[in-house]
């Protein structure tokens, strides 16, 4: 078992066992819930638009190549330069050539998760470069040292005061600070960075293909003041964000608002089409968009789970999924974690470390029944199981001992043989572990079926 399962593993059972964190869980997706059935009140039949999406993203996805070509030439006639990277480290690298070139030792981000994917904080603070999250909830985990969440609200695992013990012990703010109180003092603090920042760094909703535009969706407003005040704008996305066209976002926009926080639509929705042009008085001086792999492209060669990469980053697999609310964001290990992170990471990061997230799924289809385009996500998940032994990911001891099950269980007189105390004693031996500290394994009976038969048959039992 590698060392990456076992920590998920731990991390699993404290937090399984954890009743405040299950709590605050609980209560903030309670509020989520209750919000989405409001949102969807607005479609006449939102299942129409979530067949019309599914099919259109997934023959964006089917047809990325050209997509994709066609998106940087678009882009690229509006002024801005298009940058692809096939890792983390090809993504890293360009971004440290902009910042020399820029002379850039102040950056502010916003609503970029495939930053997190490729650890860009923690490579720019290397370099001696000021990076600052500014969306809200990306804020306050940033200064609590953690990664986000969940992918939409980074912050989910806290209480108010669980925010306002971090602000007290980081800014002095006092114990009892409300969240407006907090809400206006971070504001003020951002306002100055915003002005004097080098580097704007964003992710990007959707990449629109027939005008070369990147779209953001946010409901601070801090994607817009990321994007407008510093000179330089770079967008990171994955090459899996195309759309075909403009008229697709009064499909899209309201999908993503509605199953991403239940509002019709986000307060912000911006799109943007390359740097500042003549006679334009905001906007950056120079707007780059870098299209990341990382992975994607193994993932587009399954022929099931490629479905996957029609993925909105809406968050509602998450809030569904009875695993997620159990062990939490952080317990998977990976920028996506949840049902639609189970599916995506071992392709991403690796199967052999990370097939197990696969396995952390009750199959209960909650996350494919609540998908706004679609995607069968509990089916995916069995696909990816599926590979993983085809990749003979398994261990010694995963196929030794399904080896023994098989010709035990196709043997009648090896399945007698031993009595059921023995067999218990085995099953307790070597199974204990697997199944778990806090789940009994089930008893085997003193007499098995056979013999219940046989002794039904002679008239020894009724």
């Amino acid at each position: 078992m590698t060392e990456i399962y076992n920590k998920f593993r731990q991390d699993s059972e404290i937090k399984a066992s954890d009743h405040s964190h299950r709590q605050k869980i609980g209560y903030n997706i309670s509020r989520y819930d209750e919000a989405v059935v409001r949102g969807k009140q607005q479609y006449v039949n939102i299942e129409l638009a979530r067949q019309r999406a599914a099919n259109i993203k997934y023959k964006s996805i089917s047809e990325l190549e050209k997509n994709l070509a066609d998106f940087e030439a678009n882009f690229e006639r509006n002024g801005g330069k298009v940058i692809w990277a096939q890792d983390a480290a090809d993504a890293l690298r360009e971004i440290d050539t902009i910042m020399v070139k820029h002379n850039a030792t102040r950056v502010v981000k916003s609503k970029t998760m495939v930053s997190e994917e490729i650890g860009l904080n923690e490579h720019l603070e290397g370099k001696g470069i000021e990076s600052l999250e500014t969306d809200l909830g990306e804020f306050i985990v940033q200064q609590a040292g953690e990664p986000p969440y969940h992918i939409v609200t980074p912050a989910m695992h806290k209480s108010k005061e669980d925010v306002a013990k971090l602000f007290q012990d980081k800014f002095g703010m006092p114990a009892n600070s409300t969240p407006e109180q907090i809400t206006a003092y971070v504001r003020k603090l951002l306002r100055e960075k915003f002005f004097f920042a080098d580097v704007g760094i964003t992710g990007a909703n959707f990449i629109i293909v027939d005008t070369g535009s990147v779209c953001l969706t946010e409901n601070e407003g801090n994607g817009l003041l990321s994007m407008s005040f510093p000179r330089v704008h770079i967008v990171i996305a994955g090459i899996e964000k195309v759309i075909p066209s403009f008229r697709n976002l009064d499909l899209f926009w309201p999908l993503l608002a509605t199953h991403g926080t239940g509002q019709n639509l986000t307060a912000y929705n911006s799109i943007i089409s390359g740097p500042r042009q003549d006679g334009e008085i905001d906007g950056p001086q120079e707007m780059y968009v870098i299209l990341l792999d990382n992975g994607r492209s193994d993932l587009l060669a399954r022929k099931h789970q490629r479905r996957a990469l029609s993925c909105i980053r809406c968050g509602a697999c998450l809030n569904t999924c009875p695993v997620y609310k159990t062990i939490g964001g952080h317990t998977y290990g990976s920028t996506y974690s949840g049902p639609i992170g189970s599916v995506i990471t071992p392709w991403l990061k690796g199967m052999n470390d990370f097939k197990h997230l696969s396995y952390a799924s009750s199959l209960c289809g909650s996350c494919s029944e609540v998908c706004p385009v679609k995607i069968n996500l509990h089916e995916l998940l069995l696909y990816n199981r599926n590979d993983s032994i085809k990749m003979r990911t398994y261990s010694v001891f995963d196929a030794f001992s399904m080896y023994a099950w098989k010709k035990i269980m196709l043997n009648r007189k090896w399945m007698d043989t031993g009595s059921g105390k023995l067999k218990n004693l085995v099953l307790n031996k070597v199974f204990a572990r697997a199944w778990g500290q806090r789940r009994q394994l089930p008893v085997i009976s003193e007499r098995n079926f056979k013999q219940l038969w046989e002794e039904r048959r002679e008239g020894k039992v009724k």
